[in-house]
């Protein structure tokens, strides 16, 4: 958020019980994603009334300022005149419009300053309720980079764009006011401006188009780049460990080149428009003033009305330069809304209508025949790590797949009873800033007896002794104060304390030293005692504690039974798990 932005929210813009109202709202209601052009204009409805309001200011605004030439002119003809009295009013008259400029300029920025808000946390609400709804399916669709790329920089230029109405809409009608006053005092002059301002907008719009496709070029190669920058950090340590650090550095290097190269090609065409906005309205109130002049010796205007035109003069400036910069703000609104309306666009995989009930049972994935018994602790080795994923986002109901639970078609059951009945923890799972309690009960329900046999059951309890203050530490963000290991280790205690009817977990262990994995892998078991569970994994040290091993090569389930039994009879199954070695 830009400074002033900043103070004005402090000011009570939007403060709970002040004229404004709050924000964010409540509800921003259903989007209209057929085009960014519709969705901006989905955003312009939904705050209507504050926009016509800021409108109603700057219009205000930009007249007062429009009508002080005038006034100057006409007082400085009284003064010439030796009028007395009309010098003495017409300074009243300027000192008012002096009050109502300062009032409108106040309220206009107040007003401003809402919409702006009101427009990027409406966007910022509807791509957050729109991420949830699509769930797993948006990290498939579309890059981290592209989504991140909304929050840091489309929320700013949809809110721009709303910003600029107020005082775009306000130099229209300035422009206009002055038109009539300069037509009114001197036909020529007025009709100098009335064809100037047309034919410097027409001079500008062929830089539009430019503009916005080199934005959009820069958008997308900023959001791949974000991409490359967020794998790589939540990589470093197996880069660091392979040995692949300089590699990735290297192509990070040559595409933020790429970025670097497409963010100059944008500045030069808005280079070249910053200067339009000064060349053209220079050209045009040199040649206002200068006829203006020829009149005035010619006394066909009055030294008042000269004054006063060389006043329009210069305030075409800002209202004419206000323009150019709605053209390029809105354009670049209408770059940030694509964006957001690929997002909004998107639908989920799962549709989530179902309404059917089940009272549990195994779960069975025919598409690679792997069956979950009910009251076991199953493992799930595979061949290809990918392969064994695939099958618990289909038991998870993260992809659409035909799943029975029980007997019943997963994808029938409503969506809700999936999450809490079914649990899928993997590796891509976080650490939210907070305290360390909150962190692993999510619910608030765990005792503390309950939240420290988890801590026992996933070896934790060191890392929660090593606190200051325990569980009541504050945990930063992503919980990057804890090693790889011991995240994992957190986030197993987080999958046991919810204590889902169906645990589904994803190399569980695959950070942590073998003399951990060996003791969580002994105290899983009795901790998950006659509930179901599925581990993914391929370490001996866990297959040999689990109730069954199921075997997955090329997707689909290869053998079957007890580690040491596949061990003696499988010989693909050895060198998965053997890793080759003998």
């Amino acid at each position: 958020m830009r400074p002033e932005k900043w103070f004005a929210v402090q000011l009570g813009v939007c403060q709970p019980g002040r004229a404004m109202r709050s924000l964010p709202h409540a509800d921003p209601g259903i989007p209209d994603a057929r085009s960014p052009f519709r969705y901006l204009w989905w955003t312009a409805r939904g705050q209507g009334g504050p926009l016509l309001i800021g409108i109603g200011y700057a219009v205000l605004w930009w007249t007062a300022q429009a009508l002080v030439p005038a006034a100057m002119g006409q007082a400085i003809d009284s003064l010439t005149h030796h009028n007395t009295e009309g010098l003495v009013r017409w300074s009243g008259v300027l000192l008012g419009l002096g009050v109502v400029t300062a009032f409108g300029g106040v309220m206009r920025h107040r007003l401003a300053v809402y919409n702006w808000l009101s427009a990027a946390y409406r966007t910022v609400q509807v791509t957050a309720r729109q991420a949830t709804r699509l769930g797993a399916t948006l990290p498939k669709r579309l890059s981290t980079g592209e989504v991140i790329s909304v929050g840091n920089s489309d929320i700013a230029h949809i809110g721009n764009s709303m910003d600029i109405l107020l005082r775009g809409t306000g130099a229209i009608v300035a422009i206009a006011t002055v038109t009539v006053i300069l037509i009114t005092t001197s036909p020529q002059l007025g009709l100098i401006v009335l064809l100037g301002v047309p034919l410097m907008v027409l001079a500008v719009g062929p830089l539009l188009r430019p503009l916005h496709r080199r934005q959009h070029e820069q958008r997308d190669l900023q959001g791949d780049l974000a991409t490359r920058a967020s794998d790589i950090v939540s990589g470093l340590r197996v880069l660091r460990g392979i040995g692949g650090e300089h590699v990735f550095s290297g192509r990070y290097r040559e595409e933020s080149q790429r970025v670097r190269v497409a963010g100059v090609r944008v500045a030069s065409v808005d280079a070249v428009l910053e200067g339009a906005q000064v060349l053209l309205p220079g050209m045009l109130i040199a040649f206002v003033t200068w006829r203006g002049a020829h009149y005035a010796m010619d006394g066909v205007i009055t030294v008042g009305q000269l004054v006063a035109f060389y006043g329009y003069a210069l305030f075409l400036v800002g209202p004419l330069r206000t323009l150019t910069e709605a053209a390029d703000k809105i354009t670049k609104g209408h770059v940030a809304a694509r964006r957001v309306v690929r997002i909004l666009s998107l639908d989920p995989e799962i549709d989530g209508t179902g309404t059917a009930t089940t009272e549990g049972g195994d779960l069975v994935d025919p598409a690679s025949g792997v069956t979950v018994r009910q009251g076991q602790l199953t493992a799930l080795a595979g061949s290809v790590p990918e392969d064994t994923i695939a099958v618990a986002d289909r038991l998870g109901l993260y992809v659409a797949g035909e799943v029975t639970f029980g007997g019943v078609p997963l994808s029938e059951l409503p969506p809700a009873e999936v999450r809490r009945r079914i649990l899928v923890a993997d590796n891509g799972a976080r650490l939210f800033s907070g305290r360390l309690r909150d962190q692993l009960d999510v619910t608030g329900s765990a005792s503390d007896d309950e939240l420290w046999q988890a801590l026992h059951t996933a070896c934790a309890e060191d890392i929660v002794e090593a606190l200051p203050e325990g569980l009541e530490s504050h945990v930063a963000e992503a919980g990057r104060e804890f090693s790889g290991g011991q995240q994992q280790r957190l986030r197993l205690v987080r999958a046991l304390l919810a204590d889902p009817e169906v645990l589904i977990l994803v190399e569980p262990t695959s950070a942590v030293d073998a003399h951990t994995e060996a003791r969580i892998a002994e105290r899983l078991g009795k901790a998950r005692l006659g509930r179901t569970t599925l581990v993914s994994t391929t370490s001996p040290l866990v297959l040999d504690r689990a109730d069954h091993v199921i075997f997955l090569q090329d997707g689909l389930v290869r053998a079957e039974g007890s580690h040491r039994a596949l061990l003696a009879t499988d010989t693909g199954y050895t060198a998965t798990v053997t890793r080759g070695e003998d």
